[in-house]
């Protein structure tokens, strides 16, 4: 019987998946499931409270507040035009008088914004306005522009070393950079890529007609000398950061310095004050307080559940199932359950994912790396195997209204990464 009541428990975490597919707030959501949580295990007012001042010193609430710096950086960047200098660098460095080099700005420009920024929406509110006029002067159409601003966005997030996916990944696996970019993150990057490159082909000659000639291809901006040795001084920094962390095995927290340092170099170099620098910063990190927040209670949403008995009887569960179909079925059975089963912040179902499954992992010795790329699996496909937030502020930054294309990349990319994740679990 107490099997079945620890296994029950699970309905908490199955009620949190229902709200989100229901657009519930996914803070509201959150605390939602915390305050069944404390029912659940009868927690007395005394343990709320001490539960939540540890979720304060959680990993969790440490990726939180790196999301709210890398908001803060952003903030500074955009004042300063480092972001637009980037970009106007990149696609002005390629020469884009193609359809085809168009898409490769297109593409690496959203790489390095998004990557750095660590925001999505933050990044294409800033690369739109550059690349539509781009995009007009070689008739390159909006469904096509959409559908690789949304691949290129949705994937720098995994690639980025300070993006948050990423930082949240290798937080619970103890992976270094290096091995989670060229084993997990990198494949599953080049698959969406490849597929969507592929798409936005056969979207250009189905919607040839709905192009971006009607923007204004005037140059949107032109850095002056300022900004381009502010961009330099930030590369130069950046590239330093991420060389130093490698050689030093920098943990998680690091991140913390390495935003603070970026915002304060960028802001001297552009000769702002310290008041106006740690304005902007506040500014930017008071727009994703919310995440902050929901970060804080994910937390004891985990402990809750970890109290009740709910992630060791569902591993009793399944130990026959994965028994018997050994490190495939596991493989599969992960990256799965997050691509379908849970949606809602990619940082929050890596921390589900690694909650639920680890046990089994451990048991089954599969290895971490692979636990790695299936949760960047789950990550990924779940923002195109349904319709979300990330498709739409893609669409709607490239000025398109053709849901109906976005949902047909989205369903090939879903298509294409369930059939690698298939062949790539045979091979374990």
């Amino acid at each position: 019987m107490s099997f079945y009541i620890q296994l029950s428990s699970l309905a908490i975490i199955v009620l949190y998946a229902l709200m989100l597919f229901r657009n519930v707030n996914a803070l509201v959501a959150t605390a939602i499931c915390v305050g069944l949580g404390y029912l659940w295990n009868l927690s007395s007012p005394i343990a709320i409270g001490n539960s939540m001042a540890a979720a304060l010193g959680s990993f969790m609430a440490l990726v939180g507040f790196i999301i709210m710096l890398g908001h803060g950086l952003g903030e500074v960047l955009t004042h300063t035009q480092v972001s637009h200098t980037l970009v106007h660098q990149i696609v002005h460095g390629i020469g884009v008088n193609t359809q085809r080099r168009a898409k490769i700005g297109i593409v690496l420009s959203s790489f390095v914004v998004v990557g750095l920024l660590g925001t999505l929406a933050g990044g294409l509110a800033i690369l739109a306005p550059s690349l539509r006029p781009i995009a007009g002067s070689v008739g390159l159409s909006r469904p096509s522009l959409a559908v690789l601003m949304q691949a290129s966005a949705e994937e720098a997030l995994i690639l980025g070393p300070f993006a948050p996916p990423l930082v949240a990944l290798l937080g619970v696996t103890g992976l270094n950079y290096v091995t989670v970019l060229l084993y997990a993150s990198l494949p599953v990057a080049l698959v969406t890529l490849i597929t969507t490159w592929i798409m936005a082909s056969r979207l250009q000659l189905k919607y040839a007609n709905e192009s971006c000639a009607d923007e204004d291809t005037s140059e949107p901006f032109v850095p002056n000398k300022q900004q381009k040795r502010t961009t330099l001084l930030f590369l130069i920094t950046f590239i330093a950061c991420v060389i130093y962390g490698l050689f030093t095995h920098a943990q998680t927290s690091y991140v913390i310095f390495v935003m603070l340092f970026l915002a304060l170099i960028v802001g001297l170099a552009n000769k702002l004050n310290l008041n106006q620098i740690f304005n902007l910063l506040v500014e930017g990190m008071r727009k994703s307080m919310h995440i902050f927040f929901l970060f804080i209670l994910f937390d004891p949403f985990m402990v809750l559940i970890h109290q009740a008995g709910g992630f060791s009887a569902l591993t009793e569960l399944l130990t026959p199932l994965i028994n018997l179909g050994g490190k495939p079925v596991l493989a599969m059975l992960i990256g799965f359950t997050g691509a379908f089963g849970m949606p809602g912040a990619a940082e929050a179902t890596i921390k589900l994912l690694h909650q639920l499954f680890s046990p089994s992992v451990l048991q089954m010795q599969l290895p971490m790396i692979s636990f790695a790329l299936c949760m960047i699996f789950a990550t990924r496909v779940t923002n195109y195997a349904y319709p979300g937030a990330n498709m739409f502020a893609a669409m709607g930054f490239a000025g398109s209204e053709n849901v109906k294309a976005m949902i047909q990349n989205g369903l090939t990319v879903t298509a294409v990464q369930v059939l690698f994740l298939i062949v790539y679990s045979l091979f374990l």
